[in-house]
């Protein structure tokens, strides 16, 4: 008996239509799964995905209140910093960490330092002043200082400057009753941020910082290796 052959349209030889099995379907399923999973991995790392935060109190943390009023505006030093920090990204500054001459970026523009000392300033203190006077007082604890325009910019001068001036505290973020508003921390490759008063839900805090992403207040102390955290007490 001839066999039988499906015919097109035109009249040539029609493929037999393939049909999913079971198989294809569970694949294409994992495949679809292991894309989802990683494009929420993705938006997750960048603070993209609504997440509840936290603070102090929900975890029994006493939050510590400086006391100085440097600028004498009724408010102490830690908030004020950590209100400055929050001023200085509210506007989703571009990052930046050309130089700049006279030392200071215009605004609008700046790099991860340039958080700290526009919190600084917020709360009456101008770091820039602060660095140049201890580098001329102490060069040989700055191998790192070349110009005054931009010493107060690097994270390996600020290093130096809160370790000698300011109170030296731990670098675990599990820690979390030692983690406080306003508190400042350095990060291995070079970076630095001022510690939110928003915590995760085991407790450790956000930091506010600018490294180009999209959102500047995160969870994300624990992105990067600590390697320097201080409270701003001078």
């Amino acid at each position: 008996m001839a066999k039988q052959v499906r015919t097109g349209v035109d009249g040539g030889a029609q493929s037999p239509r393939r049909r999913w099995g079971k198989q294809q379907i569970v694949l294409l399923s994992l495949c679809a799964l292991v894309v989802l999973a990683v494009v929420c991995g993705v938006l997750d790392y960048h603070s993209l995905l609504p997440k509840r935060s936290y603070t102090a109190v929900d975890f029994g943390v006493e939050t510590l209140r400086s006391e100085t009023d440097r600028n004498g505006n009724g408010v102490d030093d830690f908030t004020d910093i950590l209100e400055g920090a929050r001023k200085a990204v509210e506007e989703n500054p571009v990052y930046d960490n050309s130089y700049a001459a006279g030392g200071y970026p215009e605004a609008g523009r700046g790099a991860c330092t340039d958080v700290i000392w526009r919190a600084l300033a917020h709360a009456g203190y101008d770091l820039k002043g602060m660095v140049d006077t201890d580098i001329a007082l102490e060069p040989a604890a700055y191998p790192g200082a070349e110009d005054p325009n931009i010493d107060f910019r690097r994270v390996k001068n600020l290093e130096v400057f809160f370790s000698r001036h300011c109170a030296v505290l731990t670098l675990d973020p599990y820690q979390v009753a030692d983690w406080q508003p306003g508190d400042i921390v350095t990060f291995s490759p070079s970076h630095i941020a001022i510690v939110s008063d928003k915590r995760n839900r085991d407790g450790v805090p956000y930091i506010i910082h600018q490294d180009g992403q999209p959102q500047k207040e995160e969870d994300a102390l624990t992105h990067r290796t600590v390697t320097g955290h201080y409270r701003f007490i001078v």
